[in-house]
C-alpha cells in the first residue's frame, strides 16, 4: 500500500483557549483535528495536576491534526498567534498518510 508525506501538529493549550486555536487552525486550512484532555503534566513552572483545580480554566487540552506539508507554514503562523501570550507548546513531525486527499 501507497503512503503519502504529511505533518503531524499537536498544541497543548489552556483549555479556555482550545476555540480560538481551532478557528486559527480552519483559517489555515485544517479540515479536521482531535482534542484530548490533557490531566497533568509538569515544565518550568513544576509539577501540575487537574486534579482539585478550582477556576475557569479547567486545565489543559492537546490539539492533534494532520495536514499536508504545504498547509504547514500557515499553521503554525495562525497557531503561535494564539499561542505565543498563554501557556503552550506547539510540535510538529513527520508522519504518512493512506489517503493524501483528506489532508
Amino acid at each position: 500500500m501507497q503512503t503519502h508525506q504529511a505533518k503531524r501538529v499537536a498544541v497543548i493549550i489552556e483549555a479556555v483557549m482550545q476555540s480560538r486555536l481551532t478557528d486559527a487552525m480552519e483559517d489555515a486550512g485544517v479540515t479536521g483535528y482531535s482534542i484530548l484532555p490533557v490531566l497533568a503534566g509538569g515544565g518550568r513552572s513544576g509539577r501540575w495536576t487537574r486534579e482539585g483545580q478550582v477556576g475557569r480554566g479547567q486545565g489543559m487540552v492537546q490539539v492533534i491534526c494532520i495536514i499536508s506539508p504545504d498547509k504547514l507554514d500557515d499553521l503554525l503562523n495562525k497557531a503561535f498567534a494564539v499561542v505565543e501570550s498563554h501557556i503552550g507548546v506547539i510540535t510538529v513531525s513527520d508522519c504518512e498518510v493512506l489517503r493524501a486527499e483528506r489532508f
